[in-house]
């Protein structure tokens, strides 16, 4: 080569005739871009290979879709609000506000050096009053749409972030295996914060929620429909919102009266996904936040210090304890008299907060079961078991108090000890228990939680409300939004508590002194929406137009990790339909196309700054770093990055420059067009087909090596014979246009070079000059008869060939193929053809001088090979033949020997061994 690609040389000037031309802007009255979104960052400080690696994904597919004629939407934006900001400004002795915008500063220039292309006019920041005023004023619409609530309840609690986390914020800490378990409270493991992993507690507090269980049977529901979404985030997000069918069953409480006689029944209903165990019940377990749980402790000290003792502890911490009190429930189909009990691990805000304990048939209730010594029964039997006399039995032992150390029975069976339903399977027993009685009601429970956005925290939205001692709980008027944040003082606890001039205020309705809520909003909210800001940022009476929203969303391609699918992408879609609902928005889905990236390894393992393995991203330069990011797998799996991997998509960057420049200073081209010239015009082709299919399906790696093959082709081509000017120059400039998204500016320069029309960030994608439809079968034709060639060659032990003949097969063989082919398609299986009549169809041929049963030899090879027929999968006669003519080249360029390309003929004992796709081959 005789120059060097320095990309550190040109990308300051091609970004700045970028920036002078404006190519990343969209216009306003564009019609239904495309919209092309990556996650928008938190500000930590600097870009890690997670953030380039999505961001290559993402401005690869955005100047692909530009070049392919779109309008184009590509915006960026910053998450600034959150509590590592506040705490890393502490850490500095600054304040969040100075600590967030130079983390912005200092990460758009790496953005703008690694040359991604966004449109900068449209740049959103979520610490700005600008934008967070919209997260009050949605807050707002959504609190008088009855969509908040404000309650007390008892939260997780982080002592180290000294704030509330929401349950998807709660994660199982990684075992010694460095595995984890779902996000949520779980039976094994220590519950820990998913920011800083410290243990998290339990507090009881008022607290502002989103009602997402509004929506909970829409959210899960609606994943069906997304079919552009990966089935794994789907998956996660059906098991989070965790649909359960089952049955509300009632049973009547009876209370002891208090001083002032105020005693009788109370209905408590449980759910239970399995109403046929109803006869199973042997007592009845509310939860420590129960309505029923406070009446009693109002009346029982026992209740009351029970209640007291586990309400700020983990659900895991309380383990199976509880209190027995003084209230019995009735059994709603037999009248047996049940013990009530308050236990702390029935979940308050899962089913109904209470349960029926059936400790025979649920390993929870078995477990609490034989903590409190209650009876065992077990009511349904493995099909084809002799019933609870045997090993199964679980029933209160003897005189001595002893329990049977039996595990519950948790299958489906046939029920016993079950009255009238004795011998009925599970699933009968199951309907017909609940048809028959007017105490169970079929109902349908969800997992799902409503949504905690409080936070004791500074840097985040306010929380537009007032409380006054008159007036209660009042919004802050529209007019005055927002409610900007006071100058920082740091203190312990929560910081807009402590600001106490900026804490007092006036109540809007009656005038007189109120406090502010010094909660902030949860993070996730401001990215709940960001999407929406982006299509109008400077709109200011209104979040966002919501005629433009109609036209240009859902976003095309969302890119992200997964990690985001039961907080970012499950809220996004939560607050698509509020705004849906509000008036505000016509659609209901938010993503069409959610692409999920996978993890940069180093050594095996995520790249950390904590573990000392992270590859800063402009440590092998920009472009280097984003073409192998793209190049080195699928953007949904993981990769390790190397040193020597990263050199390939150095060398390439190199070839590709180098082949330019020797075309351009040599010039040493001719006029006429030769057989060798025609093949490489039509591999051009084929090259443009099959990386524009990888482009549309994001295999950025496939389409890399598919431009390293066409580079090689063309070297291999020079170097066979002087060039053909215009259709060498063809494939470089198709060379430089098809690397350009993934490598902008050596698309460029090369580009530049070879006096390409204007930018190729602007110019049109290239197109094939001929049809490349049968691309694939082309190109396997070609690859499969050269590697006969070598295998003969081998296997034959030629150390020299000086001539190879190639023989394809006769007119009526491609007749053959086909008429099965068709005929196998029709039928749905190659066994169902009819021979014989596709040897006499054979033989109506005019050209046919073949015997009947060679024809139907032929057939019949054609039905008993493996993987079926050829018809349909292989090229027409004339073009298999036209095609092999033009490949010859390779041959001799490889060999060195003389190459003859013939049709079969009647007499041709050669010949005769030839089909359709598989000449056959002589080499002398």
């Amino acid at each position: 080569m005789t120059s060097h690609y320095d990309h550190a040389q040109v990308q300051e000037f091609w970004q700045y005739v970028w920036e002078r031309d404006d190519v990343y802007a969209l216009d306003s009255d564009a019609e239904d871009p495309t919209y092309v979104l990556g996650m928008f960052p938190y500000t930590s400080g600097t870009l890690h290979m997670g953030h380039i690696r999505n961001y290559a994904i993402t401005d690869a597919y955005s100047r692909y879709r530009r070049m392919q004629g779109d309008d184009v939407l590509h915006p960026m934006g910053w998450d600034a609000f959150g509590l590592p900001a506040e705490n890393a400004a502490v850490e500095r002795k600054t304040d969040p506000e100075s600590w967030t915008q130079a983390c912005i500063r200092r990460m758009r220039e790496e953005l703008e050096t690694m040359g991604f292309g966004y449109d900068w006019s449209r740049e959103i920041t979520t610490c700005e009053p600008d934008y967070y005023r919209w997260n009050q004023w949605l807050f707002e619409q959504l609190y008088e749409a009855g969509l908040v609530e404000y309650e007390a309840a008892t939260v997780n609690w982080c002592p180290d972030c000294e704030t509330v986390l929401a349950d998807a914020q709660v994660v199982e800490r990684a075992d010694e295996h460095g595995e984890s378990s779902d996000r949520g409270s779980g039976d094994d493991g220590t519950r820990v914060c998913w920011r800083c992993e410290t243990p998290v507690g339990r507090r009881e507090l008022d607290q502002w929620f989103f009602t997402i269980t509004d929506y909970a049977e829409e959210l899960y529901d609606g994943l069906d429909d997304l079919a552009g979404w990966p089935e794994g985030v789907r998956e996660i997000q059906r098991n989070w919102i965790g649909r359960q069918e089952g049955a509300r069953i009632g049973f009547d409480v009876a209370v002891d009266g208090d001083a002032t006689g105020n005693g009788g029944d109370r209905a408590v209903d449980v759910f239970s996904t399995r109403p046929e165990t109803v006869y199973g019940a042997t007592y009845l377990a509310v939860s420590p936040g129960h309505d029923l749980a406070r009446e009693l402790a109002d009346e029982d000290d026992r209740v009351a210090e029970y209640v007291d003792a586990v309400r700020d502890q983990d659900p895991d911490e309380v383990g199976f304890a509880g209190v027995e009190t003084d209230a019995t429930a009735s059994h709603p189909l037999t009248g047996n008299e049940l013990p009530v009990y308050v236990a702390g691990y029935v979940l308050e805000d899962v089913g109904t907060g209470a349960v029926m304990g059936v400790p025979g048939h649920n390993e929870r209730d078995h477990a609490f079961a034989l903590e409190h010594d209650l009876p065992i029964e077990r009511v349904v039997v493995p099909e084809g078991g002799e019933g609870t006399d045997r090993e199964s039995d679980a029933t209160t032992g003897g005189s001595d108090g002893e329990t049977a150390e039996t595990i519950p029975y948790t299958g489906e069976g046939v029920l016993e000890s079950s009255g009238e339903y004795d011998g009925l399977d599970s699933e009968t027993a199951r309907e017909q228990i609940v048809a028959d009685h007017d105490a169970l009601e079929e109902d349908v429970t969800y997992r799902l939680r409503d949504w905690l956005i409080s936070r004791q925290r500074y840097w985040g939205t306010p929380i537009p409300v007032v409380h006054c001692d008159d007036c209660g709980r009042v919004l802050v008027p529209e007019e005055e939004l927002p409610v900007e944040l006071p100058e920082f003082v740091q203190t312990t606890g929560n910081p807009l508590d402590a600001a106490e001039e900026w804490k007092q205020t006036t109540c809007p309705e009656c005038g007189g002194p109120a406090e502010r809520e010094t909660d902030t909003m949860d993070t996730f909210v401001d990215s709940s929406w960001y999407f929406l800001r982006f299509l109008s940022p400077q709109l200011e009476d209104a979040p966002f137009d919501t005629e433009l929203a109609d036209e240009w969303l859902p976003v095309d391609v969302y890119v992200g990790g997964e990690e985001h699918a039961i907080l970012h992408l499950l809220y996004t879609r939560f607050f698509t339909r509020a705004l849906a609902d509000l008036g505000l928005l016509d659609r209901r889905e938010p993503i069409a196309e959610l692409r999920s990236q996978g993890t940069v390894l180093y050594d095996g393992e995520k790249m950390s700054s904590s573990k000392g393995n992270v590859v800063a991203p402009q440590e092998y330069g920009a472009e280097t770093t984003r073409l192998f990011v793209l190049s080195a797998a699928h953007p949904e799996q993981d990769f390790e990055w190397t040193a020597n991997n990263v050199r390939g998509a150095y060398d390439l960057q190199q070839t590709l420059y180098g082949m330019a420049t020797d075309f351009v200073e040599e010039g040493d081209t001719r006029l006429e067009r030769r057989a060798h010239d025609e093949y490489l015009a039509r591999e051009i082709d084929r090259t443009i087909a099959a990386v524009t299919e990888e482009y549309e399906r994001f295999r950025f790696h496939r389409a890399a090596t598919e431009i390293q093959e066409l580079a090689r082709l063309l070297r291999r081509y020079r170097e066979y014979d002087r060039p053909h000017g215009e259709v060498y120059r063809r494939g470089l400039l198709t060379l430089a246009a098809m690397i350009s998204p993934m490598a902008p500016h050596l698309g460029e320069e090369l580009w530049n070079k070879l006096r390409g029309e204007g930018l190729v960030v602007a110019a049109d994608w290239p197109e094939p000059e001929r049809d490349v439809a049968a691309y694939q079968r082309e190109r396997r034709l070609v690859d499969r008869t050269l590697e006969d060639v070598r295998d003969i060659v081998d296997v034959a032990d030629i150390d020299e060939p000086e001539r190879v003949e190639l023989v394809v097969a006769r007119e009526w063989k491609y007749r053959a193929a086909e008429l099965v082919g068709r005929a196998a398609a029709d039928d749905g299986e190659t066994r169902a053809v009819d021979v014989e009549s596709v040897v006499d169809r054979v033989l109506e041929g005019d050209d046919t001088d073949v015997d009947r049963g060679t024809v139907a030899a032929f057939v019949g090879d054609i039905l008993g090979r493996d993987g079926g027929p050829d018809g349909g999968r292989e090229l027409a006669a004339d073009r298999e033949l036209a095609l092999l003519e033009r490949a010859t080249w390779l041959v001799v360029d490889e060999f060195d020997a003389d190459v003859t390309v013939r049709r079969a003929t009647g007499d041709d004992e050669l010949g005769a061994k030839a089909r359709p796709g598989k000449p056959a081959i002589h080499i002398s």
